[in-house]
């Protein structure tokens, strides 16, 4: 009995090592930080309708870009954004590391800067193709009828709670502005559950422009506040739904003019972060580098653009991404 045990445990042996058992399909591969040799900047332009749209920018080197597309809108909204413009897109590549995600203000500044109540989101497989939707916060949830505006969302990924986390600033009457966060649903083209507030600044200043990057275990929240002075702060929590306190009472951009969106990537080949926002009254960015996110150093003179972006986000991707896009619209003489 036990010489027929052990020959049947020796044929089990040399099954496995021949390979000839029946192999698990092999799950598809999210592309690595370490594949990411490119950028992708979006952006809009400007105040006017026709210059609230959103822009493509590509880069090799997180610093030089060029304009897709003639620098003229690529997605069209018509129909989908309810107020037919769309300020301070946000992009963020998906846990699957193969669906893109999309967010922006649904808002036309001449219609004043208290006049909209929304956003739009945005879901593309390949960068090119989008499906979109709008969300009216006012229409959706009740007890919201004394919004103002909805300002500025961004989209991260929850990993405690399998969800795409949607943050923005929202002001009701005289209150000042203040971040909220909501999940998206299982498609992207609504949200679930209701907005509940995810920061409030300690000196009772209005907060607008989030952005939240997760560095080493903390997600540090980039905010524009409007206290003594307009500039961009950070809080930091180890939990991204709440629990943010102010890392310092500094303001961390490098220049005493106005600024606003914040806007933070990492650079692909590991030697940091940058942070860049929009000098709104200038006409024009400020790069700034950080290793620790506490100190942050101008990197001006390392960068280019034939183009002039108002709030927009910056993108790692790969060079097949870069290729796909470039060869989409086409680079052309400004």
């Amino acid at each position: 009995m036990n010489f027929r045990k052990n020959i049947r445990r020796i044929s089990f042996f040399l099954y496995c090592s021949c390979g000839l058992l029946p192999m698990a399909p092999a799950k598809a591969q999210k592309p690595s930080s370490n594949n990411y040799r490119a950028y992708l900047f979006v952006y809009f332009t400007g105040n006017d309708k026709k210059e609230e749209q959103i822009r493509f920018a590509i880069s090799n080197d997180g610093f030089r870009y060029h304009a897709l597309n003639g620098n003229q809108p690529v997605i069209n909204l018509d129909g989908i954004s309810e107020t037919g413009g769309v300020r301070d897109p946000h992009i963020l590549r998906g846990v699957d590391g193969k669906t893109f995600y999309m967010v922006a203000t649904d808002m036309v500044s001449a219609n004043g800067w208290d006049s909209n109540r929304g956003m739009v989101l945005l879901r593309s497989a390949d960068l090119i193709k989008w499906t979109a939707s709008a969300v009216n916060i006012q229409k959706k949830y009740p007890g919201q009828d004394s919004l103002l505006r909805v300002w500025a969302p961004q989209t991260i990924y929850d990993d405690s709670a399998g969800k795409y986390m949607i943050y923005f600033s929202m002001k009701h009457g005289n209150a000042p502005d203040k971040i909220y966060y909501v999940y998206a649903n299982k498609d992207f083209t609504g949200l679930e559950g209701t907005p509940r507030q995810l920061f409030f600044s300690p000196d009772n200043a209005a907060c607008i422009d989030g952005d939240i990057i997760k560095k080493e275990g903390t997600y540090y929240l980039f905010f524009k506040t409007e206290d003594r002075l307009p500039g961009i702060k950070i809080a930091v929590s180890h939990h991204l739904t709440g629990g943010y306190v102010m890392q310092s009472t500094d303001y961390v951009q490098q220049t005493t003019s106005p600024v606003e969106g914040a806007g933070t990537f990492k650079l692909n080949d590991g030697s940091g972060y940058v942070l860049m926002y929009d000098m709104y009254t200038s006409g024009r960015y400020q790069f700034t580098r950080t290793t620790d996110m506490r100190h942050f150093t101008v990197i001006d003179e390392a960068v280019s653009m034939d183009f002039h972006p108002r709030h927009g986000t910056v993108m790692p991707i790969t060079a097949g991404e870069a290729k796909r896009l470039s060869e989409n619209w086409p680079k052309t003489k400004l």
